[in-house]
């Protein structure tokens, strides 16, 4: 008789798609998934934002970040730290391109409803390069739907459920959900249910925590 093949493990990611961290624990669980391909994972996407009270249109990002940390050196700083990292796992950061700082609730409301079709991986990494890589601006719903429609969604019915207030109210609860369980910072993973991981930690991190809560998750199931 064969063996009841292992259940599926669960990783929630709670992310915001300008948070560059987030670009990055998401190149870093891409690894940490080669180094257990034996584990059959479902990731899903959860919304968070970074800076809820932007505006709907986004403000200028040079203000934007200015206001938030004050000396245009230490945002050098900043940038160039993450630039190298970025590099160290295949990402071209390019903050130079950014001019917008978004508000990403629309963001959020595109990457729930790529869940549906199988392509919210595919959304999120659309998101994330089209942002960071190209600077495009996540604030304009017309750019969105271009972006999604790069990634397989349909842009007709992105420009039309945009238009309408589908999913604001749901997303704007599972914003909040994640604030009740805790979390003030992204990314932020979820593995199984069992464990949490806060920021970008290295893929053997990541994979050791998959490896656990698989093994957790399956003991139920061999002793049944």
């Amino acid at each position: 008789m064969d063996a009841t093949p292992a259940p599926t493990l669960t990783i929630d990611v709670v992310s915001d798609v300008v948070c560059p961290w987030c670009f990055v624990g998401k190149r870093r669980l891409e690894k940490a998934l080669e180094l257990v391909p034996d584990i059959a994972v479902d990731i899903r996407w959860r919304p968070y934002q970074l800076a809820p009270d932007l505006p709907a249109e986004g403000e200028p990002r040079k203000a934007y970040m200015l206001k938030k940390f004050g000396d245009p050196e230490r945002i050098r700083q900043i940038h160039e730290r993450l630039t190298g990292i970025g590099a160290d796992e295949g990402i071209a950061f390019d903050f130079d391109a950014i001019e917008v700082a978004p508000n990403t609730l629309n963001a959020h409301r595109m990457i729930l409803w790529a869940r549906a079709g199988g392509a919210q991986g595919a959304v999120v990494e659309a998101l994330f390069k089209g942002f960071f890589v190209e600077g495009r601006n996540l604030s304009d719903p017309a750019v969105l739907a271009e972006i999604g429609a790069d990634a397989g969604l349909d842009p007709a019915l992105l420009a039309e459920l945009f238009a309408s207030d589908a999913d604001i109210e749901r997303t704007e609860r599972d914003i909040a959900s994640a604030q009740k369980i805790g979390i003030t910072g992204v990314p932020f993973f979820i593995v199984g249910g069992r464990y949490g991981i806060a920021g970008a930690e290295d893929p053997q991190t990541i994979a050791g925590a998959i490896r656990q809560a698989a093994a957790e998750q399956a003991q139920p199931a061999a002793a049944s």
